[in-house]
């Protein structure tokens, strides 16, 4: 998988992650202890969202980012996107998933007018598109002027003591947890190289500003291995 690129990447990350779909909330949960909920529920209230808001969840997998803005927002219309039906169905399939509107599309070529959604937002989607300038400059796009925009991904872990460990957690726990509950340790081998080549937190929020997002902040979460970024449409 290292050597692909473009299209023959995004083929390659849809099919991963259709054949995983059924196991996938569980290792999420599994392999960050839990913890990703919190950090989901901590980058919505970060978008500071309005009282009746039109949401993006873009990459939304099976929904959580789409939930979660729901929940805190229940008057909110919230629009969950991605190019794997697989994980879509998954997501039908939840409480709540009713009062979201469900659409198969590509992050860097999104089907939507321009500025259409007060908040985009995605999570654990950077890291795995071919083209991350495209998808933020395509994010900025369909915000209004004044929307906020926000990721949740993983980062590679800075060089401390605790690195071996890290690694350990990456290259050891995750590939063993995929091939015993998801019978596919291929895909588990991916996510551990994926974020070690994934650009750095303070390189991706100077990407954000570059796409033309201000007032970019981040946060990082679980020893620096996750951070949240998030950042506003200026006004034109």
């Amino acid at each position: 998988m290292s050597n692909l690129t473009g299209d023959a990447r995004a083929r390659y990350v849809r099919r991963m992650f259709g054949r995983i779909a059924p196991r996938y909330d569980l290792l999420n949960r599994l392999m960050t202890f839990g913890l990703d909920r919190s950090w989901r529920v901590e980058l919505i209230r970060r978008l500071d969202l309005p009282t009746a808001p039109r949401v993006l969840d873009l990459g939304s997998g099976t929904g959580d980012l789409a939930l979660k803005a729901l929940k805190r927002r229940p008057s909110a219309r919230v629009v969950a996107a991605d190019f794997t039906p697989e994980m879509m169905r998954i997501g039908q399939r939840r409480a709540g998933a009713e009062h979201v509107q469900w659409v198969v599309a590509d992050a860097a070529r999104l089907p939507f007018a321009g500025a259409t959604f007060d908040a985009a937002v995605s999570g654990f989607l950077l890291r795995n598109v071919p083209e991350v300038d495209r998808v933020l400059s395509e994010e900025l796009r369909v915000l209004h002027p004044g929307g906020r925009g926000g990721s949740l991904d993983t980062t590679p872990p800075s060089r401390s003591w605790l690195r071996p460990l890290l690694s350990f957690h990456l290259h050891t726990v995750i590939p063993l947890l995929g091939r015993i509950l998801a019978g596919d340790p291929e895909a588990y081998i991916y996510l551990p190289q994926s974020t070690e080549r994934f650009v750095e937190a303070g390189a991706l929020a100077a990407r954000m500003a570059a796409a033309g997002f201000r007032e970019v902040s981040y946060t990082r979460r679980m020893l620096g291995t996750i951070a949240l970024h998030w950042g506003t449409r200026p006004a034109d």
